[in-house]
């Protein structure tokens, strides 16, 4: 622990102190702004709409699975690897993004727009002259399609402000929404939804602009202009009454007429809109539960298979054939994502699987108490495969144990063999002999009488049950 006099020289506090101005230069960290400028940011229809809401809840649902640099063999995970791209996943994809926060944003952004970039910006050695690690990853708007490359909108951190870069296609990881029919289709569900939503904000508007829409019949013909100038004076004078007025309260002469025409008009946008909602719900597999938190499994399931699956399917597989070499895949290098099957479980319901994995021998006690969230046992029967309702005989636990592999010792001894029974026929006639000197009185005595209470039980479990009573 450091003494207090190493804290004074040493401490730093960020309010305290010297002058921060010549500490950091401010023009050196860049221009600053009062918004995020590397979030991602919906179109203006997508943001005022129930649409934010709907892709929203797909990134976080989406971001909440684990997606993993891993080995396999024939195609079954055998570990992850500690690597670079890991850590991207899994702790820091830039200086701005958790590796949460990046997937989220990746998704939200391709749902956004129909198509979205994962731009790797910075690497170890330059991308055009070999291979390369990946340092840092960051998402991209394409704007502008070449034969080999692409024109990318992207956030630069060292400016702090959204650059246009060309870059080749073969180092950019382009992923394009598997539900693009029904996102962002011209003519799909969810914009005809858009257009519709648009059209009911811009009745909302007019209805709450504060305009009364009111026509004044006046007692005389208007055609003149020293009508249309008297007829204008009056509105003025109407208007000025309103405004002046603290309850807005105005009179009219008793031969004027107002007629107020701000009455509701009638259309079908609110229910076309309400049905373009459950037409586009059905098509993504959503209900109303999966947003209010009522869902059950099976809807969960469902929602998961059909709509965030098929994404981040489509993510994984562009990253790795942009992201992993020939060489790399050829060894078992991956990306795959994992979901958790038991995050929706209840408590009584995985206790029951907890049971019957442990029981089955399909894990172990440690990896069940991880799902749950404990810490491991340090018992090594908690790593082994074992039924612990059942007493392990020493030929289980010879098998259980490492490098053995099942493998019978006395098998072993006699080359794989089994060893020679000797019946009481091929026995010699002087070795029966020996065995029965070698005892004494006593113990022969003892074992008659052994036989003799066991032949005893056997009579008595007869009689019993040929519903006889045993003689004493």
């Amino acid at each position: 622990m450091p003494s207090i006099l190493n804290r004074l020289q040493s401490g730093w506090n960020a309010f305290m102190g010297r002058d921060p101005t010549s500490i950091i230069r401010y023009d050196e960290i860049g221009a600053g702004s009062s918004y995020r400028p590397d979030k991602a940011r919906f179109y203006k229809i997508n943001d005022r709409s129930i649409i934010s809401s709907v892709i929203c809840r797909i990134g976080i649902d989406a971001a909440a699975i684990n997606v993993r640099h891993v080995r396999t063999e024939d195609d079954q995970f055998v570990e992850t690897l500690d690597t670079k791209l890991n850590s991207l996943f899994k702790t820091e994809a830039n200086i701005d993004q958790t590796g949460r926060s990046f997937i989220q944003d990746v998704v939200m952004s391709m749902c956004d727009e129909g198509v979205v970039a994962i731009v790797p910006t910075d690497t170890t050695t330059n991308p055009y002259t070999g291979t390369y690690e990946i340092d840092k990853l960051r998402t991209g708007r394409v704007t502008q399609w070449f034969p080999q490359h692409v024109q990318v909108e992207v956030y630069n951190e060292r400016t702090g402000r959204r650059q246009e870069v060309i870059l080749p296609k073969a180092m950019v990881a382009i992923v394009e929404n598997p539900l693009y029919s029904v996102m962002n289709e011209p003519n799909s569900t969810l914009q005809r939804l858009k257009r519709t939503l648009a059209n009911l904000d811009i009745l909302d508007d007019r209805n709450t602009s504060g305009k009364l829409d009111l026509i004044i019949q006046l007692p005389y013909v208007v055609k003149s202009e020293a009508r249309k100038k008297q007829a204008e004076e009056r509105r003025k004078d109407i208007e000025m009454q309103l405004i002046g007025s603290k309850y807005g309260v105005a009179y009219t002469d008793g031969t004027e007429r107002i007629v107020q025409l701000n009455r509701p008009i009638e259309n079908n946008y609110w229910t076309q809109a309400k049905e373009l909602t459950s037409m586009l719900y059905n098509q993504l597999g959503l209900t109303e539960a999966v947003f209010d938190g009522t869902a059950d499994e099976k809807t969960m399931t469902n929602y998961y298979n059909r709509t965030i699956e098929p994404i981040l399917t489509a993510i994984v597989e562009e990253m790795e054939r942009k992201f992993l070499t020939k060489t790399a895949r050829s060894q078992g290098q991956a990306i795959r994502f994992f979901r958790d099957p038991f995050k929706l479980v209840t408590v009584e319901t995985l206790a029951t699987i907890a049971d019957t994995f442990t029981r089955n021998e399909i894990a172990s006690s440690n990896e069940m108490r991880r799902v749950i969230g404990w810490k491991p046992s340090k018992d090594p029967k908690a790593d082994a495969l074992v039924n612990s309702n059942i007493n392990q005989g020493e030929h289980d636990q010879i098998a259980m144990a490492p490098g053995s592999e099942g493998e019978d010792p006395v098998l072993e001894e006699t080359g794989g063999q089994p060893p020679a029974m000797d019946t009481e026929d091929e026995q010699e006639p002087e070795a029966r002999e020996a065995a029965s000197e070698e005892l004494s009185d006593e113990e022969l005595a003892e074992m008659l009488q052994i036989v003799k209470e066991q032949l005893t039980e056997l009579i008595a479990m007869k009689l019993k049950r040929e519903g006889q009573q045993p003689e004493g």
